[in-house]
């Protein structure tokens, strides 16, 4: 049996250089504007591929992101990715936007369908707007005719999307939006590493061959994780579960859990060949930096 020395030792012997990237969300307030830039402030030397910036469906929401990511681009060297969505604008809008990010200095688009506001029961379309990510996708890379050429990602489901009939029909979804012009998938959480290597199986059956990154959420709210799991598709296993009962009034033990269990998950794709890691910070940064350090991506500089 392995001790816990020799499986750090695994980790070194096996490095690889990895290419990582974060997630964050825009601040809805003052106070969380602030645990944003702290969290940018020390990942950044991390040095990413990119930080991703989400996107919402409500006009206000919009502005923040805008907002997040002219900011990052103005105070920082970090690359932004901002998301998009179909939902609430024209073609003419979305077009307008792009235009917009281009010129200050966006080249990364986060293409996805995206989802109503909680205030709203069903998902509903723009009159003028592109129905489906692919579409968004086709509409993204018609504007390379003019030397506008965004890098596009889009998200993959290795659980599937809770709205689709069958695993294939979401992975049918997805080739649509690779053969439009993806880039790259970047997948939604998991737990389970077979789960990545089975979606990525099926991916290359159906010929489907771009960059799949895994997307990693530290869990330090099983309670939220599990609303989070419920929106997205994807499941908590019960093993981790029992890791975390009774620390719900003990948040040090958490983080040292939480810590833990995304380091090994990490190490275990690592292992298996995956060098390309997105993580969702929830907008902190411990655990991320925790976690890329024991994969052996460390801070040029230690704030």
């Amino acid at each position: 049996m392995k001790s816990f020395a020799n499986n750090l030792e695994e980790v070194v012997l096996n490095q690889r250089e990895l290419n990582i990237s974060f997630e964050f969300f825009p601040p809805k307030n003052d106070e969380m504007e602030v645990k944003l830039w702290e969290a940018i402030s020390r990942l950044k030397y991390l040095k990413p591929n990119f930080v991703s910036v989400t996107y919402g469906a409500g006009g206000s929401t919009r502005e923040r992101t805008h907002h997040t990511i002219e900011k990052i681009i103005n105070e920082t060297d970090l690359k932004p990715a901002s998301h998009l969505t179909c939902v609430g604008a024209s073609k003419q809008e979305i077009e307008k936007i792009l235009r917009n990010y281009w010129q200050i200095g966006v080249r990364h688009i986060v293409a996805l369908r995206g989802d109503m506001p909680a205030s709203s029961s069903n998902y509903q379309l723009h009159p003028d707007g592109y129905k489906y990510a692919n579409e968004l996708v086709e509409g993204i890379k018609k504007l390379s005719q003019e030397n506008i050429d965004f890098e596009i990602s889009v998200a993959g489901y290795p659980e599937m999307h809770p709205e689709a009939k069958s695993m294939q029909e979401d992975i049918d979804n997805l080739k649509r939006k690779v053969d439009a012009g993806a880039n790259r998938i970047i997948t939604q959480f998991f737990f389970d590493s077979d789960v990545f290597f089975r979606f990525v199986d099926l991916c290359h059956k159906n010929k489907i061959y771009v960059p799949i990154v895994p997307g990693i959420l530290p869990v330090t709210n099983v309670k939220q994780t599990k609303h989070f799991a419920k929106m997205c598709g994807a499941k908590i296993p019960k093993w981790m579960e029992n890791i975390f009962e009774g620390l719900d009034e003990n948040q040090e033990t958490r983080q040292l859990v939480a810590g833990i269990v995304a380091t090994e998950l990490c190490r275990i794709l690592h292992n298996s060949g995956v060098d390309d890691f997105h993580f969702y910070t929830l907008n902190r940064s411990d655990l991320t930096l925790a976690i890329c350090h024991l994969l052996g991506v460390r801070n040029v500089v230690v704030s």
